[in-house]
């Protein structure tokens, strides 16, 4: 697998499962990656952004968990519905250029077909793929000036330059909003929820909160909607005003929202139109909503270190316990005045 081969620019081994095979097999005839690709040798527009290999291995060393997968997901409108995000243990939803917002999803206890559409990495990114043991990171690819700061963060970043057999371009839509993963070609089977040191934990829902029905989330140029279905016991998606299914029309529904308030403030990066790129810091403390069972609690958020997990706790010091499923976690921009 790639981290077989960590420190490789240009290759990652890779193996194909049955299933990869298959859906290659069928792709062939009207996918092609070559098609708008963005890669090392020849990037395609993607915010101005090209790609990345990785230098030396200078992380800790690998555990017999085996590595989780991050991957970067397109949200623009032309990107929706994306793929495979149902699949994921956690997605984190963070601003990006333009008040428009970026998906990231970690993959763990299974590992979908596909994944996208897949997008370009930001800094913020790896401070917050810290807390895993050696991440695997799909992505698009990054700015320039960013590429030294992956090559030294502790994780193993994979961009279709680095495994082109494990991405390929839909033929729906138009670059850079169609490119996709095959996450079996980079992991052979998922770690396990075991690799998941998020410091998430789950269990009987806290004492106390309050009835919610909905919870709206706002950026500048985005919106997410969070509505609790009695039905599903889960909370229905929504961005924008539109109901958020996947690609093969299911209702995009976890079981937990959490609503983290950040400091985020500029960075020194700038996309190809020079928007700032946001920074957004999930080391430090704060405060959150979790929502889970149709109710809504305040809580405490502490995260000392990048090579930590959160620990969310209540008023009076105890841990918070997530409900059983998927985790979407919204980070929202804290007041000036927040301690």
């Amino acid at each position: 697998m790639v981290g077989e081969r960590r420190g490789r620019r240009s290759r990652a081994a890779v193996r194909a499962t049955p299933a990869g095979v298959l859906l290659a097999a069928a792709l062939a005839a009207s996918l092609s990656l070559t098609a708008g690709c963005t890669t090392s040798r020849s990037p395609a527009p993607d915010d101005g952004r090209s790609t990345s290999g990785r230098p030396e291995d200078t992380g800790p060393p690998a555990t017999s968990l085996g590595p989780v997968l991050a991957v970067k997901i397109d949200n623009a409108d032309a990107a929706r519905p994306q793929t495979g995000v149902d699949a994921a243990d956690v997605v984190y939803v963070e601003q990006v250029e333009g008040g428009l917002s970026r998906l990231m999803a970690v993959y763990a206890s299974r590992l979908p077909q596909a994944v996208g559409p897949v997008r370009s990495a930001r800094e913020s990114d790896l401070e917050l793929l810290g807390q895993f043991r050696r991440p695997l990171l799909a992505f698009s690819g990054a700015q320039h000036k960013l590429l030294p700061l992956i090559d030294r963060a502790p994780l193993d970043a994979v961009t279709p330059g680095d495994a082109s057999s494990a991405y390929f371009r839909g033929p729906d839509r138009a670059a850079p909003h169609n490119l996709y993963l095959r996450p079996d070609r980079l992991l052979s089977s998922a770690p396990g929820a075991a690799a998941l040191t998020t410091g998430f934990r789950y269990g009987p829902a806290p004492s106390g909160g309050r009835t919610q029905a909905a919870r709206t989330v706002r950026y500048p140029a985005a919106r997410f909607t969070f509505t609790w279905s009695a039905d599903r016991a889960r909370w229905l998606v929504s961005m924008d005003g539109t109901p958020t299914v996947t690609a093969d029309g299911q209702r995009v529904a976890p079981a937990t929202v959490v609503v983290q308030y950040v400091r985020t403030r500029a960075s020194a990066f700038h996309d190809f139109l020079g928007n700032n790129t946001p920074y957004t810091e999930t080391v430090g403390s704060g405060t959150a909503e979790v929502l889970r069972d149709g109710r809504a609690y305040d809580v405490r958020w502490k995260r000392p270190t990048a090579r930590d997990g959160t620990d969310f706790t209540t008023a009076d010091g105890n841990p918070v316990d997530f409900a059983e499923g998927q985790v979407w976690v919204v980070f929202a921009k804290a007041p000036p005045d927040t301690p």
